[in-house]
């Protein structure tokens, strides 16, 4: 489920980018999931590029406690409540080692980011007409109508920035962390019991033995 989140972010960011960058060779495939890490790995290939990275996740404390018994027909399902996500992605606009005015570009790429998410905050599958998802057969409806993410641009302070830059192991490059809420993961699986039909007292039970 955080993959195809992410995924829907991804393509959504993406025609957006190709479609309002003139005199900008971007394209919606250079807006890429992949490791900020690797931005000095040439084998990553990360230059002059997108790169939507996570960084960090966290349950959303306020749903923990959700009930675990789902009603059907047949009776009810007892399931484990499901865990709500907040995702932390860092979205970097990396520059082009051959272009003289490469960091002007990526500035520029970074204003279009925060302008994307400040015109749209929510995304869900109907919402997104760029996103592959939606005709992803492998993906459920389920799982398609269930997909509700609200994006908000999340300030850092300076030593918050040091330190995260820092685990990257990376030079900094123009940058901006959003926070993802919320992403829901549950294991369609649980035990079934039986609808109930009749409800036995101690009374009913103690007339029954004496009939007996």
């Amino acid at each position: 489920m955080i993959g195809i989140a992410l995924k829907l972010l991804q393509d959504e960011l993406g025609s957006y980018i190709s479609l309002n960058s003139p005199g900008d060779d971007i394209t919606s495939d250079d807006v890429i999931l992949h490791n900020i890490a690797l931005l000095d790995n040439e084998e990553a290939d990360l230059n002059n590029k997108i790169v939507m990275t996570l960084v960090n996740i966290e349950e959303e404390s306020t749903l923990k406690n959700c009930g675990n018994t789902v009603k059907g027909i047949n009776g009810t399902r007892y399931v484990e409540p499901p865990v709500f996500l907040n995702l932390y992605m860092l979205i970097s606009a990396t520059l082009g080692p051959d272009l003289a005015d490469a960091y002007e570009f990526a500035l520029n790429r970074l204003s279009l980011i925060v302008q994307f998410f400040q015109s749209k905050k929510t995304f869900t599958v109907k919402n997104s007409p760029f996103a592959t998802l939606s005709g992803n057969t492998v993906v459920t409806e389920e799982v398609k109508e269930a997909l509700r993410l609200n994006v908000e641009l999340y300030t850092l302070t300076f030593e918050q920035i040091n330190h995260l830059w820092g685990s990257l192991g990376g030079k900094q490059v123009p940058s901006a962390l959003y926070k993802i809420r919320l992403v829901k993961i549950q294991e369609n699986t649980g035990q079934e019991a039986p609808v109930i039909e009749r409800i036995k007292t101690v009374e009913t039970l103690i007339n029954a033995d004496c009939d007996e």
